[in-house]
């Protein structure tokens, strides 16, 4: 039953504008305009819990995506990957809850995870890595404050939006095959080892990816937390029954932990560098800034406008209460992100099945947003999921990712053409910036070939020379055919010969 919902003011400054405070409601309700979005305190409080299961899952993933080693062989470890990834959430969802006063919830983006693991991480130490990470967060924010966000995502044709969604979920899909033993190096790529799957984990990673599309098709909320529970139970039995190497399970069998509760390890917290771009050369970092821009910006707007619509907080226009100060807060999660180790903090998709629950505030995100902070003391519960359980979710979000085809115009030769160069290159050559590059050139090109010059717009046209350049072999030490090398999931990092 849809609920109705007062019109959005005309602007986004204007709904960030509080009404005098009541005589009756109470102050909570005052503040998060429960009653005059048609809610109750009780729903948004359900909406909160519900997208905190429906995203919890992240506790999981982000630390299988950043447990890879940098320039330097560092690797992280996990229980101070669980503790930045919790208290990343935790400090930018409440900061949602609180400023932007929507039911929006944000954690480490999974594109911009991937991002740092294949492309920046092979020529740059984790503390340099995160200063990207507050850099590109920065820009966003840059962007939001003088308007051009909205103009760069006007200049951007939606063909090309939806070909960056779905390349990069095919892109992190792959890494996590790979990573499950599913996919194995052959002629390019063999299914397993051989051509063959062989042994206990990846059977479980087959169950756990089975099992999750299984409940999402019966449309079971959660389905992501409960699927990734599930496979750990039935890895913990498998091991306790076979007593299998460590090396089988990746190098951390699935065990019980001692205890369920410890203190959290905020040992990444600031640990932030800036030096070492002299050593890679400008360009390099340019092409890394303007990667993880691109991870993180073209789905927020789209994701938040299509939360708040679902929450019947957007008009016919896509304007909604706190629109500008909801942008600036997914801009400033790149920044915050960064400093507590946990790579950029973007807007979840996962905030709709909330929305679905009843959430119409940001009293909903406090509530995810406290969740997460709760979870800064169950560190040893997530340590006990192996990577192969773990690796069944980016699959799935891979999946969810694609449903962006629907809104493709596939009938139009120019659409279809630089929609699939977008998403078939970025996994086929292991670099998102290759197929960005490759659709901007396309659309340019084949825009030029129908007479439609002025079409693409002086912004494309400019990104389609840069990014021409960077598709060509550089001469800049840390860059290679593509713009940047990038490090196979299980392998030290891919340095490709020159012609």
């Amino acid at each position: 039953m849809t609920r109705p919902s007062p019109r959005p003011p005309a602007t986004a400054d204007e709904a960030g504008a509080d009404p005098p405070p009541p005589t009756g409601p109470s102050r909570i309700d005052w503040y998060f305009h429960i009653t005059a979005r048609g809610s109750t305190l009780a729903r948004d409080v359900r909406g909160g819990v519900t997208t905190f299961m429906a995203m919890a899952y992240i506790l999981l993933l982000n630390p299988v995506l950043l447990g890879g080693p940098d320039a330097a062989e560092h690797t992280l470890e996990r229980p101070e990957l669980i503790t930045a990834t919790a208290l990343a959430a935790a400090v930018t969802t409440l900061l949602m809850g609180l400023v932007g006063r929507v039911p929006l919830a944000l954690a480490a983006g999974l594109s911009v995870s991937a991002v740092l693991t294949t492309k920046v991480v092979p020529y740059m130490t984790w503390p340099q890595a995160m200063g990207m990470c507050v850099i590109y967060g920065a820009v966003i924010m840059l962007l939001v404050v003088t308007g051009l966000r909205e103009a760069i995502m006007k200049a951007i044709p939606a063909p090309l939006r939806h070909g960056i969604t779905m390349g990069i979920g095919m892109f992190v899909a792959l890494l996590r095959l790979v990573k499950a033993g599913f996919v194995g190096a052959g002629a390019p790529v063999t299914l397993g080892v051989d051509g063959e799957l062989r042994g206990w984990p990846v059977l479980v990673f087959c169950l756990t990816l089975l099992l999750i599309f299984m409940l999402q098709a019966r449309e079971v909320p959660g389905a992501l937390l409960i699927g990734i529970v599930a496979g750990t139970v039935v890895a913990v039995i498998v091991q306790a029954v076979g007593d299998l190497p460590a090396a089988t399970w990746g190098g951390r069998p699935p065990q019980p932990p001692g205890h369920a509760v410890s203190r959290p390890d905020f040992s990444l917290i600031g640990q932030v560098e800036f030096g070492g771009c002299g050593e890679i050369g400008g360009v390099t970092v340019g092409v890394i800034v303007f990667t993880l821009v691109l991870a993180g910006f073209f789905d927020a707007m789209a994701t938040i406008i299509g939360v708040g619509t679902q929450a019947g907080l957007a008009d016919e226009r896509g304007r909604m209460p706190g629109l500008s100060k909801a942008l600036f807060v997914d801009g400033a999660g790149g920044a915050i992100g960064g400093v507590s180790g946990a790579s950029g903090q973007t807007v979840f998709i996962e905030s709709a099945t909330g929305a679905g629950e009843g959430a119409r505030t940001g009293l909903a995100s406090v509530v995810t947003g406290l969740l997460f902070a709760a979870c800064l003391f169950f560190t040893p519960l997530t340590e006990m999921v192996p990577a192969q359980v773990a690796a069944a979710a980016p699959v799935v979000i891979g999946a969810m990712m694609l449903r962006h085809a629907r809104h493709v115009d596939w009938s139009d030769h120019t659409v279809a053409v630089l929609v699939f160069l977008t998403v078939a290159l970025m996994p086929f050559t292991y670099s998102i910036t290759v197929g960005v590059g490759a659709g901007v050139i396309a659309y340019v090109c084949l825009r030029a070939a129908r007479g439609q010059w002025r079409e693409p717009g002086p912004f494309l046209l400019g990104a389609g020379r840069r990014l021409r350049g960077l598709l060509r072999p550089a001469p800049h030490r840390g860059l290679a055919r593509g713009g940047l090398a990038v490090k196979a999931p299980s392998a030290a990092p891919v340095r490709r010969a020159r012609p």
